[in-house]
């Protein structure tokens, strides 16, 4: 009786592994997730700065100068824009939330791209 315990338990383990194998996203599908995609802009550095100032002078300081966050005013020569743009809409733990909720991609993505011109 013990043994067909054990073989049922196995066969079971065997037969969701399987599945797990199958359904589980592959390294290339998670590395895709994890990087979004910036779309194509034109940057408008008017609406940028109007977009940094209503989201993101209480941790940065009004002129960038930083405060709770870090200083941005030279984030371009640390990042480039894909960082930037990557960071804004994921977020970084311990304290940077991600804005992908709260502004379109395309905001996001001028954003980064003024952001970026910060050297």
């Amino acid at each position: 009786m013990h043994k067909w315990i054990m073989s049922g338990v196995f066969f079971a383990a065997c037969a969701l592994a399987i599945v797990l194998m199958f359904t589980l996203p592959g390294k290339e599908e998670v590395a895709e997730e994890a990087k979004p995609t910036m779309p194509p802009v034109t940057m408008d550095a008017g609406q940028a700065e109007a977009l940094v100032k209503a989201n993101c002078i209480t941790c940065h300081g009004d002129q960038l100068q930083g405060g709770m966050g870090p200083s941005l005013q030279k984030i371009g020569s640390q990042d480039d824009v894909e960082k930037i743009y990557t960071t804004i809409v994921k977020g970084k733990s311990g304290g940077m939330p991600s804005f992908k909720d709260k502004l379109k991609d395309e905001e996001i993505a001028n954003v980064a791209m003024w952001l970026a011109e910060k050297k």
